[in-house]
């Protein structure tokens, strides 16, 4: 004879497989040199708005005034595009023309 169970509580729950969640691509920003916009200009950006170092903010920058261009950071395409339009305002209002842009880093 089968038992009745008058308070089995118990819920029998399904698990849908999980899903591989797929890393957002990275950007580099890229500062473009110029024969303006001065080094601590560029240097406090670095420092400000990429929270660099002193020390990586300097080299950085060299890097950007012997070699045309380097690299201020790797980020999301929206945080990117934000920083950005950050560095741009600012150099507008220092009447800087810095160059930023930004390219798909390659993994």
């Amino acid at each position: 004879m089968a038992q009745k169970h008058e308070h089995d509580t118990s819920v029998i729950t399904e698990t849908a497989p999980k899903q591989k969640l797929k890393k957002p691509p990275l950007y580099k920003v890229l500062l473009h040199n110029d024969n303006y916009t001065t080094r601590e200009f560029v240097v406090a950006v670095l420092k400000e708005v990429f929270h660099k170092s002193e020390t990586d903010a300097v080299q950085i920058m060299l890097h950007v005034h012997y070699n045309g261009v380097g690299v201020a950071g790797v980020y999301t395409y929206d945080v990117a595009e934000t920083k950005i339009q950050t560095v741009e305002a600012a150099a507008q209002e220092n009447d800087m023309p810095l160059r930023l842009s930004m390219e798909p880093e390659e993994g």
